[in-house]
């Protein structure tokens, strides 16, 4: 595939359910687990609506290529990732833009 990916990690309110997953559009994909759309997902079943991880990638295959890396790593390995960069857990959806490349832009001023 084309295009930009993302690789991303959400959770639950008291931060004991972890999800990883990749897309070429985060922030349609991340509104779609905030709103349930797939009412039977494993996000839905589990309140996963927090947004507290992400990367992007140049080649959206590059994203799923790391989606299959971290999910094979342990729960430990992925809170060193979230707490690497977002250390309060803090939802990071607010900062993203429905266009893509601004998220970038938009992280950099939310870690100021």
């Amino acid at each position: 595939m084309n295009g930009v990916g993302y690789f991303y990690i959400m959770t639950n309110i008291h931060h004991t359910v972890l999800y990883c997953g990749a897309t070429n559009d985060l922030y349609k994909r991340v509104q779609e687990h905030k709103n349930k759309v797939y009412n039977n997902s494993f996000t839905a079943r589990y309140n996963i609506s927090k947004l507290v991880y992400f990367e992007s990638f140049s080649i959206v295959d590059d994203a799923f290529e790391r989606e299959k890396q971290i999910k094979a790593g342990s729960r430990k390995k992925k809170v060193a990732l979230i707490e690497g960069i977002n250390p309060e857990w803090k939802d990071l959806f607010d900062m993203l833009s429905s266009r893509p490349g601004e998220e970038l832009l938009k992280i950099k001023k939310f870690f100021r």
